[in-house]
């Protein structure tokens, strides 16, 4: 027997029957806003051209690490989930067998954040109305498959129906943008954007580094073998991307350190970097240096900076050597901010020009270091909680450890951070729901006036991100 899908209307409001009326109040001029998307990984070829997704495993298991490293986990092969191998060895290549294996595992999802979004895009988008489990895998597979299959489902006319005002794809300064490119010529009037993301031509140890600052030369035309030339290529770099739209870059780094050296210092450092004679402190110094270097870049260009440090990343070594990069590897790391970011700080945190902000996967450092950081210095603020930490939990630990110290308008905001499309809607309206139940709490207990609070749940849904990154 099926067991019916139905999205509760209070999903994630407060059991406490008033506060929970505070909520629905609050939630019901912020839930149909326009989504502003200001960071993520979604693919600019799908918009660009417009091509219909292939199947639905294609689309929702294949590309999405939090769904195969769930399934991982538990013993499930990638292989059996069509992840692609570095070395082109066979994986699974029917959609359906891979739907089927996902539908077997579904319960694995029951309390995690992956279910809210996949039950909301089971429901929402695709209209079905039974659950998930292995006797309706089919069924779902089928109904998703023809709805693919048409027009209301390509890329474009989804980023239409999500009410999507502006969505910011991630691009290395080695992309040519092309895809942002055909965007532009194809007269179509959704708003996509890119990001500067330099890590391959920032961090001495990304692999490919030297052959990626070849690229970077050639397509910046400088001569990087000097750090005048280097530092110049990524200015060039820079102004192409915002040429394409671009207002932010977005750095990776494994920590927060900054630095700030004497010219000849950072020279003498890049040559070392360049013969590929660095120790791993040095390649750490090297990626503080150009962490400030960006900085002054943006005090020159506009370009709001964002820092997502702290991730030991594709720390499964088979898991890396066989698949690849980006494969649900990546585990959270104890981070320092308040004295990792001090060089730069000195140099431009009291510059309200530079617009420097900040995430992190360690919530131990929301009340200790990050909120006093935002509280105080003009350049400095908070974004939303990241990865692990994009939970309807984690969106109401950040609220209750940062609002007392960095108030709600040195925050920026929700930030879907994906590569999951469809999922992007229901992750904003997982924000707007619990930033809605943190206000009505607020009311209720009498430290916020009902009329206040609706103007931080919409600054919260929409006003603070366009402004944060200068949309």
């Amino acid at each position: 027997m099926t067991r019916t899908l139905q999205l509760d209307p209070d999903r994630l409001f407060p059991a406490e029957p008033r506060t929970r009326d505070i909520a629905r109040a609050l939630y019901a001029p912020v839930r149909d806003l326009p989504i502003i998307s200001p960071h993520g990984h979604t693919d600019p070829a799908w918009f660009a051209y417009d091509e219909p997704f292939p199947d639905p495993a294609a689309l929702l298991i294949v590309p999405d690490h939090y769904v195969f490293r769930m399934l991982y986990s538990q013993g499930v092969p990638l292989e059996a989930l069509g992840v692609p191998t570095v070395d082109g060895s066979p994986t699974e290549t029917d959609p359906r067998r891979i739907w089927r294996l996902f539908a077997e595992h579904y319960h694995l999802f029951r309390g995690t954040p992956s279910r809210l979004w996949l039950d909301w895009v089971f429901a929402e988008v695709f209209g079905l109305g039974v659950r998930l489990e292995p006797a309706t895998a089919d069924h779902y597979y089928e109904t998703i498959d023809a709805a693919l299959r048409t027009d209301a489902f390509r890329p474009r006319a989804l980023f239409e129906r999500f009410g999507i005002e502006l969505l910011a794809t991630t691009e290395s300064p080695t992309d040519s943008l092309d895809h942002h490119r055909a965007i532009r010529a194809s007269g179509w009037g959704g708003r996509v954007v890119t990001a500067y993301r330099p890590d391959p031509v920032m961090d001495p140890d990304f692999p490919g580094f030297a052959q990626h600052l070849e690229t970077f030369a050639a397509l910046a035309g400088e001569d990087v073998l000097t750090f005048a030339g280097y530092l110049r290529g990524h200015e060039n770099r820079r102004a192409w991307f915002r040429e394409m739209g671009a207002t932010s870059t977005d750095h990776g780094h494994p920590s927060a350190f900054t630095a700030d050296l004497p010219r000849a210092d950072a020279e003498a450092l890049y040559a070392k970097v360049l013969r590929g004679d660095f120790t791993a402190a040095e390649a750490e110094l090297f990626r503080g240096q150009m962490l400030t270097e960006m900085a002054r870049m943006s005090l020159d260009d506009g370009m709001v900076m964002q820092l997502h440090p702290g991730v030991h990343r594709n720390h499964n070594e088979a898991v890396l050597a066989r698949f690849g990069r980006d494969k649900g590897a990546d585990i959270p790391a104890a981070t320092e901010y308040v004295r990792a970011l001090k060089p730069l700080l000195d140099r431009f945190g009291n510059d309200p020009r530079l617009t420097l902000i900040l995430f992190t996967i360690d919530e131990d450092v929301y009340a200790r270091e990050l909120a006093p950081l935002a509280g105080h210095y003009p350049a400095v603020r908070l974004g939303p909680p990241w990865w692990f930490h994009d939970t309807p939990e984690g969106m109401r630990r950040f609220r209750e450890r940062a609002t007392e110290t960095a108030g709600f308008y040195n925050t920026v905001g929700f930030n879907d951070d994906t590569r999951a499309f469809l999922s992007i809607p229901a992750r904003h309206d997982v924000a707007r729901r619990m930033d809605c139940a943190f206000l009505a709490r607020l009311v209720a207990e009498g430290r916020l006036e009902e009329d206040e609070a609706h103007e931080v749940a919409r600054a919260l849904a929409y006003d603070l991100v366009k402004a944060a990154y200068r949309l």
